[in-house]
């Protein structure tokens, strides 16, 4: 089985973006990149290069999506303005030198190889020596997927493996310690039964491991799928149900999906589903995120190969209706099998009728731009898929682990489970705040450089002073962030010897004002009651930050204090009261210790500077007159 990228799992829409500002427009194009939504993702990148905005950085993005989805044309048309961009990673190299491979440019991709080679690249030897028709469906994969070790393989056939709530569920002929073992004619094994082990045990699995209840026949039974509330199993057999076996026209047993509920810890109430038939096999059943679809392997008619992956809604009364075949996106003519589908609505199948490594490879699939329509299939590459048969391919609900099977060289038996997990996509985010008075600041630059003090990526940060930025796992890095009226701040960061499961590092920067400028910042603003001049509790807070900020961070600072009223009242009157509210607000400092040679001004406007539009005869909400009710501080001096 083969999936390339399923980048798509960890798929959930962030936050909101303004369809009108270019670091909104790269944010969102990185979001859905790491969601796998590479159409989307394209079109953003090429709308950013259009407007010349971080024009290298889209560039080296929109390269990889093409490659993702398996058009070389456009990857090497990308890739080779890539290659020409300064200090560019030397794995662009290797990306472009396999897009050219793509579009039969051999020589030029050899050259691009060599290069590679020559600039500390690691290459496999066979490289140029695999078929072009597979390099044009899988290269420049970068590896996403790592095996780990499985203990519970027997020397017959194993597969299937799915987990749930702890538990791994899976196929196996092995009835050992069965003193009496029935035959499958086919491969002279025993009849597959479904076993359960506890995720991460070293124990052998014997006979005692079946499920307990009525899923078990004599005849084929396995795999499964579970809902996800633990109480109903879909599974497939051979047609055997109640003791009695039923043949097609020619004499053959074909497959079934049985439906059985649990019932005091052993599975029961055996169904036979309506989708099933005498004269077909109907296998493979798999769940979507919500248990409302049932995904599921068959020759029925209208199969366009040998198999076909078909889908049916399961109705709340547990009635399947609307039967659809797949598509021609998904289904050859050749056999697809085993669906499974993750969290992010990502289908995985198996095929031997698409582009891959050998015999039965995995492949997921991509979704166009409106998310709902399949538009091609990716092949998930080495080592998730071999050069024999790979299938069965589950994950996680972590979407980070999961199981598949094999029967390539190395294994225990004829086919084997394998365990693998995979490396999320990893970035680096965080907030640019003003060090005074703590607020985002929006439109800085922030600046990403590697360990060789070389750029790798810039952009500026939203409206609440947010930046993220996909980083490579296993590197040190220094992220910058700059303001033209702020002092650079920077951080040092690595993604070396990180979990797994990390997709996040986070690196908030604070940036401190330029000194001898006439307005700094703006420090927090303070808020009085109607008609009030005294000072509230949460007044006194913010108050008390200026203090410590006067007498311990800034002991040069100079500010000015100016106040307001809303527009209640007479103009006379709100003069007052503002210039009641400057007194309070200056005597406050006063009290704590600050010089009063430190305060230039401590003036009252009245109603004269409202923040809104509430003026007299306006009728406003409570909130709204609290705004005008304030005491700013403008920073005049730092030293």
């Amino acid at each position: 089985m083969n999936t390339k990228n399923y980048i798509l799992v960890c798929i959930a829409l962030m936050l909101s973006f303004s369809a009108f500002s270019q670091q909104g427009k790269q944010k969102r194009a990185d979001t859905l990149f790491n969601k796998f939504s590479f159409v989307k993702a394209a079109k953003v990148y090429r709308e950013l290069i259009q407007n010349n905005y971080n024009k290298d950085y889209a560039t080296r993005q929109l390269a990889d999506c093409y490659s993702y989805l398996r058009d070389p044309r456009n990857a090497s048309r990308y890739y080779k303005s890539v290659v020409k961009q300064e200090n560019v990673p030397v794995q662009y190299y290797y990306k472009y030198a396999q897009s050219l491979r793509g579009i039969k440019k051999y020589k030029e991709s050899q050259t691009w190889l060599q290069r590679f080679k020559d600039s500390g690249g690691v290459v496999n030897a066979n490289d140029f020596s695999k078929d072009v028709n597979f390099i044009t469906s899988v290269f420049g994969a970068k590896q996403q997927y790592f095996l780990d070790r499985i203990r519970f393989n027997s020397k017959y056939s194993d597969f299937g493996a799915f987990e749930h709530d702890g538990k791994i569920y899976f196929a196996s002929s092995r009835d050992e310690g069965v003193s009496i073992k029935r035959l499958y004619g086919w491969n002279e094994q025993p009849f597959l039964d479904v076993y359960v082990t506890d995720v991460g045990s070293k124990k052998n699995v014997d006979h005692t491991g079946k499920v307990k209840g009525d899923i078990n026949s004599i005849y084929h039974d396995g795999p499964v799928t579970i809902t996800k509330d633990g109480q109903t199993m879909y599974f497939s057999r051979n047609n055997f149900n109640e003791d009695i076996e039923a043949k097609d026209r020619k004499g053959l047993t074909n497959m079934k999906i049985y439906r059985a509920t649990l019932v005091d810890g052993e599975w029961t109430n055996v169904e036979d589903l309506s989708i099933n038939s005498d004269d077909f096999s109907t296998q493979h059943a798999a769940l979507n995120r919500d248990d409302s679809k049932l995904y599921f392997t068959s020759d029925r008619p209208g199969t366009r190969g040998g198999s076909d992956i078909w889908v049916v809604d399961i109705m709340n009364d547990g009635t399947l209706t609307n039967l659809k075949n797949m598509g021609d996106v998904i289904n050859t003519e050749s056999a697809e099998g085993f669906p499974f589908i993750n969290n992010e609505g990502v289908l995985f199948f198996s095929s031997d009728g698409h582009t891959g490594l050998g015999l039965l490879d995995i492949f997921a699939t991509i979704k166009g731009e409106d998310n709902d329509d399949i538009v091609d299939v990716i092949n998930l590459g080495v080592p998730v898929n071999s050069n024999k048969d790979d299938f069965s391919f589950t994950m996680s609900a972590n979407g980070i682990t999961g199981y598949f099977a094999s029967n390539r060289k190395g294994g225990r038996g004829s086919d084997d489970i394998y365990a693998f997990h995979r490396e999320p996509v990893l970035h680096v985010e965080g907030v640019i705040t003003d060090a005074i008075n703590s607020k985002p600041i929006a439109n800085s630059v922030v600046t990403l450089y590697d360990e060789n003090d070389q750029q790798v990526a810039y952009m500026e940060t939203d409206e609440n002073g947010y930046y993220q930025i996909n980083i490579d796992r296993n590197k040190d890095y220094k992220i910058v962030g700059s303001q033209e009226k702020y002092i650079d701040d920077y951080r040092t960061f690595t993604s070396k010897n990180i979990q797994t499961e990390l997709t996040t590092i986070t690196a908030n920067l604070l940036l401190n004002p330029v000194q001898d400028v006439v307005k700094l910042a703006e420090l927090n603003t303070i808020y009085f009651d109607f008609d009030k001049h005294n000072i509230r509790k949460d007044a006194a807070l913010e108050l008390d930050k200026i203090v410590n900020l006067m007498l311990n961070d800034y002991p040069e600072m100079v500010i000015r204090i100016e106040s307001h009223t809303d527009s209640r009242g007479k103009l006379s009157y709100n003069d007052k009261l503002s210039i009641d509210r400057a007194n309070a607000t200056y005597e406050y400092l006063i009290s704590k210790g600050i010089d009063p040679e430190r305060i230039t001004e401590h003036q009252g406007f009245g109603e004269r500077r409202l923040t809104n539009g509430c003026e007299d005869g306006e009728d406003c909400e409570e909130k709204d007159h609290q705004l005008n009710r304030r005491t700013q501080f403008i920073v005049v001096k730092m030293e």
